[in-house]
């Protein structure tokens, strides 16, 4: 049940929205193309097996590690808020 000017399941459709734009910035970011060998960070070697599971990876794991952290810090989602509070 929608409440004011908001139809039936607008709620559902702006959640759906949202899980489809997040769907779609980590398909962006997925890495594409050849593998480097060594880290463009760090300039540490990235290991044969790492470079066959992630095609076009460019960072060893440590840097990738702190880069995921660094993101996770500047998200644009808020995950603490429960529905009820989001919907105010």
């Amino acid at each position: 049940m929608a409440g004011g000017w908001a139809k039936d399941g607008a709620v559902q459709e702006q959640i759906d929205a949202s899980v489809d734009d997040a769907v779609a910035r980590a398909k962006s970011q997925i890495p594409k193309g050849k593998s480097a060998h060594y880290c463009v960070e760090c300039d540490a070697p990235i290991p044969e097996a790492r470079r066959t599971a992630v095609p076009g990876v460019q960072l060893c794991i440590n840097c990738q590690a702190e880069s995921e952290r660094h993101a996770v810090e500047h998200s644009t989602i808020n995950r603490r808020g429960s529905k009820d509070s989001q919907l105010r």
